[in-house]
Order: C-alpha cells, then structure tokens, then sequence
C-alpha cells in the first residue's frame, strides 16, 4: 500500500509483474511486519522480465516527471536501521514527463543480472532485493511501490571435503576423540561421526550436539556479535566408559541453515559451527566447538 506525505491515497495504482510469474518457484520471505509471503525466486544472471501497469484512480489525471523502475539489492544493518547500502542498482526509464489519463502497460527487462549475494534475514543485519517503481511529481510526493524477490546462488559439491578429527581433554580426568566425517555439507545434509573415550575418570551424565550460527555485523568497535542454537542432539545419556564409541547421525534438514556467508561486502558474516557439550553429575559443562562450511546445492524440485 502507497501513502503520499500527509496520508493521501495515491492518484495511480502501480502493478508490477514477472512475465515467468506462473511457472516460477516461489517461496517465503518474512516481511517487516511479521507476516509471511510468497515471492519468486531468482539466482545471479538470470533476466528479470515483466511489465509494470499503471492506473489511475477514475476521474483522475496523473502529471509526472517521468516513470522508472530500478532494480536494488541492499544491505540494512539493524543497528544503522533505515540507512540501505545499495551494491546493486540497476535503472530503466520507463517513460518521459507528461501526463496519465489511463491505464498503461511498460515492460522492463534486467539481462543477466549479477546478483552476487544470498536474500539474508538475520539477527541484525537483512539483504535484500526489490524492485523499485517510481512516478516522479512536482509538489507533491512521489507514487512509489516495491516488489520484493529473493536471491539463492548455488555451489558444487566441494572437490576437497576432509573430515575433522580432535581430541578434547581435561589432564588425567577426561580423554576423547571425536571425528566428523566431513567438514562441508550442504543444507539437506547428515552429519556422520564417531565418539571415542579414551579415559573417563569425572562422572558424565549426559553430551549433546549443537548446531551453531554465529552471524557478525560492521567492524571495529561497531563490530556486533550473535549467536544462535539451531539444534540440540542428545548423543548420550548416562556416564560412558573407557573404550567405549558413540556413532553419531543429525540430519540437517529440519533446520532453517543459510549457506556460510563470508565478509558480505564488508558488512557481515554467517558462519556455522559444531559445538559438543560434556556435563557432569556437578552440572559443570565442558564445550569443544568446530567450524563447519554450509554450502547450497542445486534442488531438483
């Protein structure tokens, strides 16, 4: 919905459409106002085709400085709220000054758009894309209406994927190993690994996986830090003993993973991590943490 200064409806209603619009995926973003809808999906280089169909309110004439439509990825720190820094800005002109006196149809193209980064919601930080229409007007405001798309890249599966294999230990109390089998997954992924105890002399009563994102936003002393557990996996319950081996198995897929982001044109970064928990029958906790890569692969559906 538009609102012209001092909470006028506006004289022209503004429409924007994809041209793929019916046979496009679409999936959920989660607005400002908490509410979820369906947008289309796009990834880099694609072209964003459609048309843009403006109407004025019956009876009305519509003078304008011309019509354009921009095509905007932004990055909005929350701690900067309301200041959006543009890494992409595309234009088209859809129409010179003049005036409106009836509906009127305009297609737009946007030809292999480079798209580099990810639609990101976070904590602190949004990435976003929209496309932006414009009626330019003296005097008055400007008619403006948005039409938010999302933005997922994809990555191959990694030609070099080593497992990780540590040990974690307290001297002549605590000796383990755990391995991973690997140390890059992708989002519908299972994490495959072992356990081992190699001298258990502090009473353990139970040990969890958790899944970790860790998303940093700006820099320096404005540098801001969140982390979140996305899951908990109870690998044991009860105290183990020397020798003995816990497999373990989590399935990635329930859970609401973003590809790793590294230093997102110098504004921020995702990262995910793996974090085991040891506690005793005192309710002392033990961690060993590891960082893990995400990575998106192309879905078939």
């Amino acid at each position: 919905m538009n609102f012209l200064v001092g909470a006028f409806k506006p004289p022209c209603n503004i429409s924007i459409s994809f041209t793929d619009g019916r046979s496009r995926k679409q999936v959920p973003l989660k607005k400002e106002n908490g509410k979820t809808v369906m947008v289309p999906l796009f990834q880099s280089q694609e072209n964003i085709v459609g048309e843009v169909v403006l109407e004025p309110v019956q009876g009305k004439k519509v003078e304008h400085n011309g019509v354009k439509i921009e095509l905007l990825g932004q990055i909005e720190l929350y701690f900067d709220r309301g200041n959006f820094y543009d890494f992409t800005s595309l234009v088209r002109e859809l129409d010179v000054p003049g005036e409106l006196y009836e509906r009127k149809t305009y297609p737009f193209e946007f030809s292999t758009v480079e798209m580099p980064y990810e639609s990101y919601n976070g904590i602190n930080v949004r990435l976003r894309y929209i496309l932006k229409v414009t009626i330019s007007r003296n005097y008055v405001g400007n008619i403006v209406e948005y039409q938010d798309l999302v933005v997922r890249n994809y990555s191959p599966l990694p030609s070099i994927n080593n497992s990780i294999k540590m040990e974690v230990g307290i001297e002549d109390c605590l000796h383990i190993e755990f391995e991973y089998s690997k140390s890059k997954y992708h989002l519908k992924d299972v994490i495959i690994g072992k356990i081992y105890f190699l001298l258990v002399r502090i009473k353990l009563k139970n040990m969890e996986l958790e899944i970790r994102r860790r998303e940093s936003t700006g820099s320096g002393p404005n540098t801001y830090v969140e982390t979140e557990t996305l899951a908990k996996f109870e690998l044991m319950d009860g105290a183990p003993v020397r020798g003995e081996s816990i497999p373990i198995r989590l399935f990635l897929s329930p859970y609401e993973l973003t590809p790793t982001y590294r230093n997102i044109n110098n504004k921020f970064s995702v990262k995910y991590y793996l974090n085991l928990v040891l506690v005793d029958e005192e309710d002392r906790r033990y961690f060993k943490q590891q960082e893990i890569t995400m990575c998106r692969l192309i879905e078939n559906s």
